[in-house]
């Protein structure tokens, strides 16, 4: 995968960030177009490549949920939109009664609906750290199917706190 191999790493779901941080300051230095003024046009070229695959792969790497993805995009996993007929079974409910405060704009319950959905979200990123290690550890599919299936509850449930918040 490009992004792990501009930054010299193995690809792993689980990685070092300061690391990670280090090797992208020196490669950043290493080819910064600036150091490239008097080189031939090819090199200058290969420079601004390099510094913008490095910038994109920062931003992918340094993330977890978005290196998740990355991944499962390479092992040929579909990472699409969230659709409405994509709804977690284990929210369907919350979800019609979330809707109910919304149109009456309970504000007690759009709280209440807040705390149990941001606990719901820290309890998906705990449940994806464990996922990353065993995929690092078996590189396997099933993982991966677990870790995609995780990564989708987390984002409808991510979708539905920022819906609350803009109602509150």
């Amino acid at each position: 995968m490009i992004y792990f191999e501009a930054f010299g790493l193995e690809p792993r779901l689980q990685i070092d960030t300061e690391d990670l941080q280090q090797r992208f300051y020196r490669l950043s230095r290493e080819f910064h177009p600036d150091r490239y003024t008097r080189k031939p046009v090819v090199e200058q070229q290969m420079a601004l490549e390099r510094t913008s695959q490095l910038n994109d792969g920062i931003r992918i790497l340094k993330d977890p949920i978005r290196r998740a993805e990355y991944v499962l995009k390479h092992n040929g996993f579909d990472i699409g939109e969230q659709r409405t007929k994509d709804v977690p079974p284990e929210l369907l409910e919350e979800v019609f009664e979330l809707n109910e405060a919304l149109e009456e704009s309970d504000t007690t319950q759009l709280d209440g609906f807040q705390t149990r959905f941001v606990a719901m979200l820290s309890a998906s990123d705990t449940e994806l750290q464990q996922r990353f290690a065993a995929y690092d550890l078996a590189q396997s599919r099933d993982e991966l199917a677990a870790i995609r299936a995780i990564l989708n509850r987390r984002r409808y449930v991510d979708n539905l706190i920022t819906k609350i918040q803009s109602a509150l």
